[in-house]
């Protein structure tokens, strides 16, 4: 894959955030991610060393507030910025282009991860349904025996349960990381098989 900046672009990049106000150095991999529609979210080994290398340049500089580090741009880092807005323009234009290309990407991804989800679904309600079977679950005509409000109070509760250990689970990256396009759709689709799969075991 084409690196998602060119030499020298996602500096003036950090420059060009910075002229709206001080930011530490989440808050630019945020802002970073965001432009990106969360196709792309830069580490913090890919941004801290750059800004280190603007802050020795004396294009920005460093401010404590608790323990965290603000960085701000300087005068000579706006002076650099304001000779440099046609490249910067460059620079956005290139942006656009590496989010499309990174979403074409993510949607070649997702179409086969869900071809391979869909088969893995399927066979594993092939395979409830011959262990239901062999089980002789459907001994149990009886909408009202105990083996059957057994059974759906069981299915009841793994559904719950699942919806309440996935929730925690996204709220609990979200926090850290963005959720990203790929994981919504990812989330989308499984959840449509899964109906589809369970659906089908229920007229068996």
């Amino acid at each position: 894959m084409p690196p998602v900046f060119a030499h020298g672009a996602l500096r003036l990049y950090l420059l060009a955030l910075l002229e709206s106000g001080p930011k530490h150095g989440y808050e630019l991999i945020k802002a970073l991610s965001e432009r990106f529609g969360g196709t792309y979210s830069p580490s913090a080994g890919t941004i801290y060393p750059r800004l280190g290398k603007l802050e020795e340049e004396g294009l920005v500089a460093t401010e404590s507030e608790g323990r965290r580090t603000n960085y701000r741009i300087t005068d000579a880092g706006l002076a650099e910025l304001n000779g440099r807005r046609d490249e910067l323009a460059g620079v956005e234009n290139d942006i656009s282009a590496s989010v499309r290309r990174l979403a074409d990407d993510l949607r070649a991804d997702i179409r086969s991860n869900m071809r391979g989800l869909r088969a893995d679904l399927a066979a594993t309600a092939e395979a409830a349904r011959f262990a239901a079977t062999s089980g002789d679950y459907r001994g149990s005509s009886s909408r009202s025996s105990p083996d059957a409000q057994r059974m759906l109070k069981e299915a009841e509760m793994l559904l719950q349960a699942f919806r309440d250990d996935l929730r925690v689970e996204l709220r609990t990256r979200a926090g850290a990381h963005p959720i990203t396009p790929v994981t919504v759709e990812t989330v989308r689709t499984v959840l449509e098989q899964a109906r589809i799969s369970i659906r089908n075991s229920l007229k068996a």
